[in-house]
């Protein structure tokens, strides 16, 4: 019997390099031309051992004999994927990175940001050198948006954390968290102290509409509210009025889909995650019934994944609704899905939408709508959200790709809560540079590029403020490989400046500047404490959402 890859996958390939098959595909060399949303197991290769079970750090790969009924699908999707791509095995031992000489001594790296991407740098430094890792976040808390950004009923994919945490134990690596760069310490003081930064900060904003209305009460970006009910202490006091029946999200990526689905699951379901209590407590209260997400551009072209898309029909007292007439395909989009190389996961998107669209529509359910080919004009009101005024549009071949283009039909859709969902984007840092068209730190493969397009010495960065916001949690791990390589590279050619100061007196300096930091052993107190709070309440955790509660939760260590 086989194992199978479902759709909680972080894609990070933790998996492949334990297969002692060579069966999960793709591997990190081919991932960044494979275009595909999650890893897959070659059934005819499988030879059940398991050993993909045991590195998965998010629990996302099952025995097919034990699928659930929301997951069996899953089992015709990994087969799938080979059909399109046929398994070549390579057994041939993976080559072993080489060290950095004994003799350079003990490289001592800061990371700024402790989400994903700076999470997979420091496990990759661990791995590779004699390394001293000191790793800063404002927040009093760890691991970014694996925290305050999965959806609290995923809590499978959050599963990460502990495979980092792990990676941590050693004294060699220290947390200091509650200190902003910038603020509590500078960037040359961080040099000062460390051969190399590594900025991995991701991308701390979003993208605007700019269209009429954006600003009144009641419209907000997905980011924020993502924030908001996941507790993330910037967040904690935002305001939603949830009194309306319907929500518009513009936008049909993945967080448009977990933000759907939190506005819509009863607090049954929402009462076993680790939601934070203030938005749980809203959404007991909550009157909306329907979530329409908007869509500029049709079925193919949709920004979710299939894996995602195939779950909310499993949702309890959900109802999926599309229109049939909407899922009409353009000349060039349908001979994207006939072409002989389209990928599997592509071919379920478009077939899931039909699904949806010849099921019966239960009146007494809630109901996620989905609308394609469609943009948000104006948003409507004038003290506070009414509605939203849409475009219909078409899709039309160019040069650079299909665009859409309005067809000068327009509707009106009543709302009382718009959510904009349409993209992460970076922000500047102090005086390093910044592409402020692209939302990035300029770089080359990790190393951070002067105004003279030649590298910073001791600077780098990963994950989005590196690439842009794209990818999965697990695309920061190849990322932070290759900026971590580099790293090494530069320290090996001694092109990197020896620090004149030691841990012991960045931790002074650290105290002088902010006693209210929050150590390794003060992250395990605040991480004790949820814990115990959350089996009280018979959750995974119940959890503080204002620094003065994180900072004083962290003294009880």
């Amino acid at each position: 019997m086989a194992y199978v890859i479902t759709q909680r996958c972080c894609n990070d390939a933790s998996c492949v390099a334990e297969c002692p098959v060579d069966c999960i595909r793709p591997t990190p060399e081919q991932r960044e031309f494979a275009n595909t949303e999650m890893l897959y197991i070659d059934p005819d290769t499988c030879i059940d051992c398991g050993a993909c079970v045991d590195a998965c750090p998010v629990d996302a790969i099952f025995s097919e004999d034990e699928l659930s009924a929301s997951l069996a699908r899953f089992a015709d999707i990994n087969a799938a994927y080979f059909q399109r791509h046929p398994l070549e095995a390579d057994l041939a031992p993976m080559a072993m990175p080489a060290r950095p000489p004994k003799e350079l001594g003990t490289l001592r790296v800061a990371i700024v940001g402790a989400g994903p991407a700076a999470c997979y740098a420091a496990e990759e430094l661990l791995k590779r050198a004699d390394v001293e890792v000191d790793m800063f976040d404002r927040v009093p808390t760890p691991f970014g948006l694996v925290r305050a950004g999965v959806a609290p009923d995923h809590p499978g994919t959050k599963g990460v954390a502990g495979m980092f945490e792990t990676a941590f134990k050693r004294d060699a690596f220290a947390y200091f968290l509650n200190v902003e760069v910038g603020t509590h310490i500078s960037h040359e003081e961080l040099l000062q102290h460390h051969h190399a930064v590594i900025y991995a900060v991701g991308a701390s904003t979003d993208r605007h509409l700019g269209i009429p209305g954006e600003d009144l009460p009641g419209s907000s970006s997905a980011t924020d509210f993502v924030a908001w009910y996941n507790g993330h202490p910037d967040h904690a006091d935002s305001v939603y009025d949830l009194t309306g029946e319907r929500a518009v999200i513009v936008g049909n990526g993945n967080v448009a889909l977990d933000v759907a689905r939190v506005l819509l699951l009863g607090p049954a379901e929402l009462g076993k995650t680790d939601i934070a209590d203030h938005a749980l407590e809203a959404l007991r209260k909550s009157n909306i019934r329907e979530v329409v997400l908007l869509g500029r551009r049709g079925p193919v072209q949709a920004a979710y994944s299939s894996s995602e898309f195939l779950a909310l029909g499993y949702l309890p007292g959900i109802d999926v609704v599309i229109d049939e007439k909407e899922l009409e395909l353009d000349p060039a989009s349908q001979a994207l899905l006939d072409d002989s190389e389209v990928e599997p996961s592509l071919t379920l998107k478009v077939a899931l939408a039909h699904e949806y669209a010849g099921k019966p529509v239960n009146a007494d359910n809630k109901r996620i709508v989905f609308r394609y080919l469609t943009s948000p004009t104006e948003i409507l009101g004038s003290d506070r959200v009414t509605g939203v005024r849409i475009a219909h549009n078409r899709l039309v071949e160019t040069p650079s790709g299909l665009i859409a283009e309005p067809t000068g039909e327009t509707e009106t859709i009543d709302a009382s809560l718009v959510l904009r969902s349409i993209g992460y984007r970076g922000v500047a840092l102090g005086e390093l540079p910044f592409d402020d068209a692209r939302g990035v730190i300029p770089n080359a493969a990790g190393r951070v590029l002067g105004a003279d397009g030649e590298p910073l010495a001791g600077v780098y960065v990963s994950g989005w403020i590196k690439r842009g916001p794209r990818g999965v949690i697990g695309t920061n791990k190849t990322d932070a490989q290759e900026t971590v390589e580099h790293l090494l590279d530069d320290f090996t050619a001694r092109k990197l400046t020896t620090p004149t100061e030691d841990r012991a007196a960045l931790i002074k300096l650290v105290e002088q500047r902010q006693p209210e930091h929050v150590d390794r052993n003060g992250w395990r107190a605040i991480d004790r404490i949820e814990r115990e709070r959350g089996k009280a309440a018979g959750r995974p955790r119940v959890k503080f959402t204002s620094v003065a509660e994180l900072v004083a939760a962290a003294r009880k260590h």
